[in-house]
């Protein structure tokens, strides 16, 4: 991923980009309407755990993130959370919570069906029954389309990235190309695929791996996102 995407191999440019992250907002939001008395919260995809800090003002937290380059940025500019590295297919850390939080575009950079299922696998295996799914995920594609530009701040000042899109129908998957120039004049390239599950398609992983939805939200994660949903989900 990391190979892929510049924000990954640039950990404090991604923290840059998500500062208007709506995620912790929304997922308080919707613990507070669906289970007010939760405690606990397990994030996968947690990044440089932007989110989580906000999350742990209100539970007890735990983040999982695959990326070591993320993972150990935030234990270095969050050092009061509890990260660790962790693969959201296969985790298994033997603790159940009132919360298992995946925000972001995390779920989306898995592609395969069978991944997909392993994930919601590993959801069910970190909540308590009664408790709390609360996904963010692409529900709709953005169509071919290119070129957008827009300036993006950066610790080092502003930064221009130059977008285009593709959709595949076939595969759900949407391609991002981003061409950047960077406050030092470096140019920079990724390109990132991620997986759209459409609401119901979303709602139907969720039922078998023993989810009942309770509600879908239209969002949008972050200024790379298209059209996103937060999905509230209890384990029954």
């Amino acid at each position: 991923m990391e190979a892929t995407n510049l924000l990954y191999r640039d950990p404090a440019l991604y923290d840059a980009v998500q500062a208007d992250s709506t995620g912790a907002g929304m997922c308080l939001a919707l613990v507070e309407s669906y289970r007010p008395d939760a405690r606990t919260l397990i994030d996968f995809g947690c990044g440089t755990g932007r989110d989580l800090h906000t999350l742990a003002e209100r539970f007890e937290c735990v983040g999982l993130d695959l990326q070591p380059g993320m993972v150990g940025y935030a234990l270095r500019t969050r050092p009061t959370l509890d990260i660790r590295i962790g693969d959201m297919r296969t985790a298994r850390l033997g603790r159940r919570m009132d919360v298992v939080t995946c925000l972001g575009n995390s779920l989306a950079y898995v592609h395969g069906n069978s991944e997909i299922t392993q994930v919601f696998a590993t959801f069910a295996a970190h909540v308590r029954r009664g408790g709390l799914l609360v996904l963010c995920s692409p529900v709709a594609p953005i169509a071919d389309s290119g070129p957008m530009s827009a300036t993006v701040g950066t610790p080092d000042g502003p930064a221009t990235v130059t977008i285009y899109y593709e959709w595949d129908l076939r595969t759900q998957i949407n391609t991002m190309r981003r061409h950047w120039t960077l406050p030092s004049g470096e140019q920079a390239q990724d390109e990132i695929r991620r997986r759209v599950l459409f609401p119901r398609e979303l709602e139907q992983y969720a039922e078998r791996a023993g989810f009942q939805v309770l509600d879908m939200t239209d969002g949008r994660e972050g200024p790379f996102a298209g059209p996103t949903a937060y999905t509230v989900a209890t384990y029954t």
